[in-house]
């Protein structure tokens, strides 16, 4: 299964996908994009391992995100990807080009074996960002969440701790 888990910042999304991936009782991979470019995001990479099972592997990968996912998928294994937003943050900032990158994640998701949840933020619900690259990313963002979403089994919106089922079978 394949699932994709959207929502704002701090709307419960890493939680829910990381009990979904807990109640799998296949060994998980974590699949970590978020670079520590300052003391407050250290932080928060902090309280998110911290929030983890100490049995879970962790995977830094902030750039190569579908050979990560090539290397590491098994028929017994649970893939948890968080996040894809920080993902295409990098490789914006990095000025990389996103729509290879995104076109080879696509193309990788489809073949994978195993369970794979991705965690990503929806940030398409506000005003159109004033700044070029703010838009780029929205753009972007919007653009990986619909194609993503058509590979998925269930796509999961999550609003104050709460989900709601946008396709698939219910939690």
């Amino acid at each position: 299964m394949k699932q994709l888990i959207l929502g704002g910042a701090r709307s419960g999304k890493s939680a829910l996908a990381e009990g979904l991936a807990s109640a799998t009782d296949l060994e998980v991979i974590y699949i970590a994009t978020a670079t520590a470019n300052d003391d407050e995001m250290q932080q928060r990479i902090n309280r998110h391992q911290q929030q983890r099972p100490a049995h879970w592997t962790t995977i830094e990968s902030p750039y190569e995100l579908a050979e990560t996912l090539r290397q590491q998928s098994a028929s017994q294994r649970c893939l948890l990807v968080d996040c894809l937003t920080l993902w295409l943050s990098n490789l914006l900032c990095d000025a990389r080009d996103t729509e290879s990158a995104r076109k080879a994640l696509l193309e990788t998701v489809a073949g994978l074996p195993g369970e794979i949840i991705f965690v990503s933020n929806e940030v398409g619900l506000g005003v159109i960002p004033m700044g070029r690259l703010s838009r780029q990313f929205v753009d972007e963002s919007g653009r990986l969440h619909q194609s993503l979403a058509q590979q998925c089994d269930r796509v999961v919106f999550t609003a104050a701790g709460l989900p709601l089922i946008m396709k698939g079978d219910p939690l």
